[in-house]
């Protein structure tokens, strides 16, 4: 389908502007890579909507979901005040909140999209505005005869994250013509346009954030926070240089994994990798692929149950590997869903900037929960023959010894 291809190359385009504008700190550039970005999702679903049939069959078909009725009425509402006379009283006096359910597909559509995010402990909060956790992880209770006192007190360490001091604000734009195709295709285009500029924004901060306004990436340090002005950022951990991949390597890495700050012991069953795609392409796969005896190549072959994620979030010539469930990250609307608007942002293209907030947070739950590698100087495995009387071995790695 022709409005597809059109969707997956805008947010192609999309992806690398809108990363620009976040590292950059440029709001004028963020503004307008999404305004293009929502323009051509509206270009290509208005397409999709001029060849459908008007039925659920054939919405669905086209990634429209089936609303509910309060979903149904929200969007009516809406677009009534988007496209009202005096909007900015229209939108002020809406008095229906974004339905929770709509926050949830989001976060199934950003889930689909963002490997990362589909990785770690990623909830909808709705309108909590804090949020609590042990960091201390499971305990273990203590052995005794019967009659005999409690001799062990599980103490937790109960930490508290403030889901509304950061906030992701999503711009939307959206013509007079476009609001008229009703509810479905209303929602396909909000959809769209948050879980990926929300995404984007998200997946980047998860990876490597320094907690400024923002979450705690897994490359940080929990342990070096610096305070300044109120705010409070986070060092990057020291990199542990790796050069191969072997047992050996991998397993003494992974091996700090297995014990929280406070000295708890946990059993570590997989593990998640996360790498620059360029890094992946040229350091990683090379370091991970092997050549069969049928002949084939198979790639991400780790001594140890790893996912390997790629992410444009990390560093390039670093990769973090960790318990993915040992990040969390919450994410919600306010209690009232708003939605506000202005014409000033790109007055000179006549263009209506509709902006949605929000709210949330994320950082790993303990200090150990990844480690922060250099692989910039990652090798490709060497190969080796060794002939044992008249019988030649098979080729292996050489790191992972010899077969007969």
């Amino acid at each position: 389908m022709r409005s597809k291809d059109l969707i997956e190359q805008a947010r192609q385009k999309f992806a690398g502007e809108f990363l620009q504008a976040v590292q950059e700190g440029n709001e004028n550039a963020l503004a307008d890579s999404v305004a293009e970005f929502s323009t051509q999702i509206q270009e290509a679903l208005m397409e999709e909507a001029a060849d459908s049939r008007q039925d659920t069959a054939a919405l669905v078909a086209r990634g429209a979901r089936v609303l509910t009725r309060e979903e149904t009425k929200y969007y009516q509402a809406l677009a009534g005040a988007m496209s009202a006379p005096d909007v900015k009283l229209a939108i002020t006096n809406m008095d229906i909140a974004m339905p929770e359910t709509i926050i949830d597909a989001v976060m199934e559509d950003i889930s689909s999209q963002f490997p990362l995010l589909d990785a770690i402990d990623f909830r909808n909060t709705t309108a909590v505005t804090k949020w609590f956790y042990n960091s201390q992880g499971t305990q273990q209770a203590v052995w005794g005869a019967l009659g005999t006192e409690i001799t062990k007190e599980l103490s937790g360490a109960i930490k508290e994250m403030d889901l509304t001091m950061c906030k992701l604000t999503a711009y939307m734009c959206a013509s007079k013509d476009f609001l008229k195709l009703g509810p479905a295709w209303l929602d396909r285009y909000i959809r769209a346009v948050l879980a990926e500029a929300n995404g984007l924004a998200l997946e980047e901060a998860i990876a490597d954030g320094d907690g400024a306004a923002k979450p705690i990436g897994m490359t940080r340090d929990l342990s070096k926070g610096t305070t300044s002005d109120g705010v409070t950022t986070y060092a990057r951990k020291t990199a542990k240089k790796v050069t191969v991949l072997d047992p050996a390597t991998y397993g003494a890495i992974l091996a700090e994994l297995t014990v929280s700050p406070s000295g708890r012991k946990r059993a570590v069953n997989g593990v998640i990798m996360v790498v620059n795609p360029k890094d992946y392409l040229t350091k990683v796969m090379p370091a991970t692929t092997i050549l069969t005896p049928q002949g084939t190549y198979v790639s991400d072959i780790l001594p140890f149950p790893t996912k390997v994620i790629q992410s444009v979030g990390i560093p390039e010539g670093k990769a973090a590997v960790g318990l993915a469930k040992r990040y969390f990250a919450g994410m919600g609307t306010s209690r009232n869903g708003f939605i506000e608007y202005s014409d000033h942002v790109q007055f000179l293209e006549d263009n209506r900037i509709y902006t949605t907030h929000l709210y949330g947070n994320g950082r790993p739950l303990d200090n150990n929960a990844f480690v922060l590698l250099d692989i910039s100087g990652l090798e490709t495995p060497t190969f080796t023959v060794k002939t044992i009387g008249n019988t030649e071995a098979t080729t292996v790695p050489e790191e992972q010894g010899t077969t007969k």
